[in-house]
């Protein structure tokens, strides 16, 4: 509030916290006395604590929090506790109170909570290793409590509906983190609708022109949508009310953000997304008769409409591991529209809605053998690990967050779920780690297969194992399951330390022989006069005989005599470009900046016009790329620290290499008009175009030198003149991937 605020000003603020809490009350579901008391105490608290404190948007502070707790009982279905958790979430952290105050109002497994969501400070954070260790500390409360990452969460969410009121740069990179880290969360503790917002937030901020274009248009076709979906659904509806059932039929409309993934995946525009939309039919029946009302309605339905055969998917039988449970089918409409039904009963549509999280047991049946169960026990199995670097954990736990299930059985018909694409090594590490340790091959559907043989769902797998087989670097190519990455990576690393110690004591044993004192100047000594980076490279080298050992001798006449280059290599990223204040300075392309070299980045080829970051490598100076180049997100969000704003200096009229890719009806003469508007009509110098035609259909890849986004923009507009051509896109070659930006 500024410093004119009036007391009517102040008075009306009253009134709209005051709204906003009761609003906080309707939606809490267990309202007995005594609960709303707690939530009324924890909210005098909050008000308190945070009154002088403001947010960026202006609002008082306790908004926030209010919102926050709101997420958590009406959005993730949580309880009282969590609710009193989620308005005090900040208070330890930004205000006076302590954990010992928390306690003392109200008791230990509030504090419990609050203390791990205040060890959770955000992942955001200037330093890369500090901001994967945060997000390894808030993963490893899942153990403890999972409704401090269901908080976390609900906190999460709100900062992103309210994202509008930060600066630029940090929307981009909060909204790159979100969708890395957050997004995929969310949707393995089966939190689906705030997972779907999440990934549309993050999409509106990082490509916000595709976001609207989008957008538009599913406003623009949404009338003709909902009459196709009343004459759709009304055979079914007058069907389901004949036999008697007790029903809703609802309809959920694709994400922005699902369908952008659709057009990219599948490589087609808008118009050719043809699950822009999903019925659900969802059953009010008890639970002895979920699974057969739930087939039942599949047989009206396709009584109906033809389904498609390979479109079946039965998640009643075999539950995801989210514990999400549903039947689902794709039939063929009258107006030759591919339409996806999914049916379900009330209880499998909660739990759908709200995650599986939201109804765990947090004390009662943790024993018990649930998929849920099974994946947190994985997720500590990679925490357990102590020669992974948070970094590395950051890594696996997000290969491990969401991919597609397959599901195979054991030779005792113990039904198994994997990660889609696993081998044989993923099964036999399933099972147990000596199992994995000591696999040599395996039977499936009784046919002898190797380790690398990927799974079928429906799989029957028999593992074959030896004692004199051990993990190898090999292994690692291929598995796909965190779990089994983590487990091979242990063994070899015990292995390599059992060489090491072995390479050690050999080596003692010869600087004995030659009077050598084993001091730290003499290892270092040897390891420059082998060419070696560390004492356990030279350690390895000897165990393996990799090391003529007479060369020795040499080192007499050597010792002392070399200058180690300590400090040559550059042991700490933070430092690289000390110059860079990262918050304040602005990278201006096209001037002499601070005398540090920049590049523009080959794999999103940004010309003047585009918005742009710079990033900072190791041994390439600054490397500037698109802010919707294909590398940005991972950019963004892991290593944000190495992220400088960037602009284009207004003067500069340099001519920039931009891709582009036509696609269209292969007419006769089409790539003669396609090259005549590129040389004579645009004075553009092309340098290199090449076209594929299949089945009457082209696709043609155009590389030009072009001033800035405009100058482009004109070029496609032509291009998009040109009869049969249908589209014309920015292409990224990613000619340098991702992985070359983190050394």
């Amino acid at each position: 509030m500024s410093a004119k605020a009036t007391p009517n000003d102040l008075e009306q603020e009253r009134k709209e916290i005051l709204n906003a809490f009761r609003g906080l009350l309707r939606a809490s579901k267990d309202r007995t006395r005594e609960n709303t008391r707690m939530i009324r105490k924890a909210f005098d608290v909050a008000v308190e604590a945070h009154s002088e404190m403001r947010r960026k948007s202006g609002e008082p502070y306790i908004y926030h929090p209010i919102a926050v707790a709101r997420i958590c009982a009406e959005e993730i279905g949580l309880g009282t506790t969590s609710i009193v958790c989620a308005l005090l979430h900040d208070t330890v952290e930004d205000t006076h109170l302590t954990l010992e105050d928390v306690e003392d109002l109200f008791g230990k497994e509030v504090r419990r909570i609050i203390d791990g969501l205040t060890k959770i400070p955000e992942v955001f954070d200037e330093n890369a290793s500090i901001q994967a260790e945060n997000f390894r500390k808030m993963i490893l409360t899942i153990s403890d409590d999972i409704r401090v990452v269901l908080i976390k969460l609900a906190d999460r969410l709100h900062n992103m509906r309210t994202l509008k009121s930060m600066a630029p740069e940090k929307q981009l990179k909060i909204a790159s983190e979100t969708r890395f880290l957050y997004a995929p969360l969310a949707h393995r503790l089966g939190l689906y609708s705030i997972k779907s917002e999440l990934e549309d937030l993050s999409f509106m901020y990082t490509e916000p022109d595709i976001y609207r274009q989008i957008e538009e248009k599913l406003k623009s076709t949404k009338d003709v949508r909902n009459r196709f979906i009343r004459r759709f659904t009304h055979p079914i509806r007058e069907a389901l009310l004949h036999e008697g059932y007790v029903f809703t039929i609802k309809v959920r409309t694709k994400s922005v953000s699902s369908i952008w993934r659709k057009m990219q995946t599948k490589d087609i525009p808008f118009e050719e997304v043809y699950d822009l939309f999903a019925i659900r039919i969802i059953v009010d029946t008890p639970i002895e008769l979920e699974k057969p009302d739930c087939w039942r309605i599949y047989s009206i339905v396709t009584d109906f409409y033809q389904p498609s055969p390979d479109r079946l998917r039965d998640w009643i039988s075999t539950p995801r591991a989210n514990g999400y449970e549903s039947l689902h089918t794709t039939v063929m409409s009258p107006q030759g529209k591919w339409v996806e039904v999914q049916i379900r009963s009330k209880r499998m549509d909660e739990i759908a809605e709200k995650g599986l999280a939201a109804h765990y047991k947090y004390k009662e049946d943790k024993a018990e053998d649930s998929k849920f169960d099974r994946w947190l026990a994985e997720v500590r199995d990679l925490m357990e690990n102590p020669d992974f670097s948070a970094m590395d954990f950051v890594d696996e736990f997000k290969m491990n967050l969401f991919k597609e299930e397959i599901y195979v059985f054991t030779p005792k018909g113990d039904l198994r779920v994997l990660p889609y694409g696993a081998t044989i090594l993923d099964f036999a590490f399933d099972i147990h780690t000596e199992i994995g340790n000591h696999a040599i091959g395996a039977k499936v559907n009784n046919k002898l297969v190797p380790l690398s043989h990927m799974l079928s769902n429906g799989d029957q797998v028999e593992i074959i194992t030896s004692n004199k087989q051990k993990p190898n670097e090999e292994w690692l190519k291929f598995v796909t399951s965190a779990r089994a990455k983590q487990k091979i990576k242990s063994s070899l690393q015990e292995e390599r330390k059992r060489i090491i110690e072995e390479g050690r004591k050999i080596l003692e044993r010869k600087f004995a022989k030659f009077n050598f004192n084993v001091s730290r100047e003499n290892l270092e000594v040897a390891c420059k006069y082998f060419d070696l980076p560390s004492h356990s490279a030279l350690y390895y080298k000897l165990a393996k005989s990799k090391i003529d050992l007479a060369d020795l001798r040499e080192l007499e006449n050597k010792k002392g005599k070399l200058n180690l280059e300590r400090g040559a290599k550059i042991k700490n990223e933070v430092d690289v470009y000390p110059k860079i204040d990262g918050k304040a300075d602005v990278l201006i392309i096209g001037e002499d900046f601070k005398n540090i070299e920049y590049k523009l980045a080959k794999c999103c080829n940004p010309i003047p016009g585009d918005q742009v970051f710079g990033f900072i490598t190791m041994n390439e100076g600054i490397k500037v790329h698109r802010n919707n180049c294909p590398n940005a997100e991972h950019l963004m969000s892991k290593m944000a620290y190495r992220c400088i704003k960037a602009r284009w200096k207004n003067e500069e009229l340099t001519a920039h290499v931009a891709s582009l890719r036509l696609i269209g009806i292969d007419n006769v003469g089409i790539v003669n008009q396609i090259t005549e508007i590129i040389s004579n009509q645009h004075n553009v110098n092309m340098k290199s175009i090449s076209f594929e035609a299949t089945d009457g259909i082209f696709e043609g890849k155009i590389k030009v030198l072009v001033y800035d986004r405009e100058h482009l923009q004109e070029l496609t507009n032509q291009f998009e003149l040109i009869e049969g051509v249908k589209r014309v896109e920015r292409w990224d070659s990613q000619e340098e991937e991702a992985i070359h930006e983190t050394d």
